[in-house]
């Protein structure tokens, strides 16, 4: 069969399926996890691939379902990746009332997709025409947040690392993979919806930070006191001050918030605790930039004789999409967007920790447009389901296509032309350096 017939067969299967892709994701949206907790997701995708008779292991990253559908036979594996967690937005009229947990990232939308693509792989057998294997791969804890638990859960022992696909690169899960791709939803203004192919984002270190002082009573006797909050605000003004010398094209960012500022009005605060992240475009300026950064934050303590304590972990590397399967999915998507709404996009300040997959290995990361409101905000709402549940699947799968037909031609040619940024050990070593 040809590729054109084969991506005929995909999308009408994904018609066919579409109830079921809302309904899969309707659930889910109901019953938002945060990272590393997400156990009822994960037991929904299970349920999914037991359905389709995918074959399947689970327990990546904790919660990650790791499922592969076989090819006529298995030159190459592509990955579909999908995000199970949801974030913490209290305010939205969907979130959790006892968890404050709420999909307005959309990684619901991103599981649908995910399912859809499973559904009408395995409803029209099209892997018998393609050379190389589908990993359908749902991922935990992508939105790098709890970031005290997250550590808590790393000094157990039970992860390594704060994000889910980091996790499972150590874990080895993606060993057996060659190119991965996902998608996003995005914010749009387009009634008929959009869609961005290429583009890339931030990575970021993460930060606990503690100051310590000495308590007193803030009426009778400050002056025997060493007020930790003020360390902490001044710690944060000198990040200020070096703003402006931070290089455009390196587009840091550093925005903390204050997890402990004192306990009593009338007592001076002799411990305050903040958790941000030092983001930067690439690896270098992150470093380069997070010791700055900790330079400014330590000199606050030392304007009042307060103590400061700060842990780096790992966060995210910079996000980079492979030029030539961004093309594949451009002219893949023209059967359903306007010319005008189908663009590559600018660099975002935002992270993913689909950046660390793309230093190892070709990745397509779109973003479709399809709600309305800023992600992580109250003001979230999915208003385009068409673009999310049916245009959005239908692109990926056709892209898919495009890679394992005719022997992987494609796959193969982006493979030769790709350098890996790092290897696996490279990576780890990098991994490991930040403490």
């Amino acid at each position: 069969m040809t590729k054109d017939e084969l991506k005929a067969m995909v999308c009408a299967a994904i018609d066919k399926r579409y109830n079921d892709i809302v309904a899969l994701s309707n659930d889910i949206y109901s019953n938002p996890e945060l990272g590393y907790k997400e156990h009822k997701t994960s037991a929904k995708v299970q349920a999914v691939f037991d359905e389709l008779g995918i074959d399947y292991t689970a327990g990546w990253g904790m919660t990650g379902v790791k499922g592969r559908i076989k090819g006529r036979n298995s030159k190459r594996t592509v990955a579909m990746l999908g995000e199970l967690d949801a974030l913490v937005c209290r305010n939205h009229p969907d979130a959790d009332e006892e968890t404050g947990a709420m999909h307005c990232c959309g990684h619901n939308v991103q599981i649908a997709n995910l399912a859809a693509v499973a559904m009408a792989f395995k409803d029209t057998d099209v892997m018998r025409h393609l050379d190389g294997d589908l990993v359908v791969f749902a991922v935990p804890a992508e939105e790098c947040i709890e970031i005290e638990y997250r550590s808590t859960l790393r000094q157990k022992g039970k992860i390594k690392y704060l994000g889910g696909k980091e996790e499972i690169i150590a874990q080895g899960g993606f060993d057996d993979i060659d190119a991965a791709m996902q998608m996003h939803v995005n914010p749009t203004e387009k009634i008929n919806g959009e869609i961005q192919v290429a583009g890339s984002s931030n990575g970021f270190i993460a930060k606990i930070i503690e100051y310590r002082g000495k308590a007193a009573h803030a009426a009778f006797s400050p002056s025997e006191g060493i007020n930790a909050l003020n360390a902490a605000m001044l710690g944060i003004m000198g990040v200020n001050a070096l703003r402006e010398t931070f290089k455009e094209a390196d587009c840091v960012r550093f925005h903390p918030i204050i997890n402990n500022g004192g306990d009593l009005v009338n007592v001076v605060p002799d411990y305050v605790q903040m958790e941000s992240y030092v983001r930067a475009a690439n690896v270098n300026a992150l470093k380069e930039s997070n010791i700055r950064v900790n330079r400014a934050l330590k000199a606050g303590a030392d304007a009042v004789g307060a103590e400061c304590i700060i842990k780096d972990m790992p966060g995210y590397l910079p996000l980079f999409n492979n030029k030539q399967m961004s093309a594949l999915l451009r002219n893949n998507s023209e059967e359903f967007f306007a010319p005008a709404d189908i663009y590559d996009g600018e660099h975002s300040a935002g992270s993913t920790d689909m950046g660390d997959v793309s230093h190892l290995m070709p990745v397509l990361h779109s973003w479709v447009g399809c709600v309305h409101g800023a992600l992580h905000s109250a003001q979230y709402d999915l208003f385009d389901k068409d673009t999310a549940y049916a245009k959005s699947p239908k692109t990926m799968a056709m892209t898919i296509i495009d890679l394992l037909y005719d022997n992987a031609a494609e796959l193969e040619e982006i493979l030769a032309n790709n350098k890996p940024l790092m290897t696996k050990e490279s990576y780890l070593k990098y991994m490991e350096s930040i403490k």
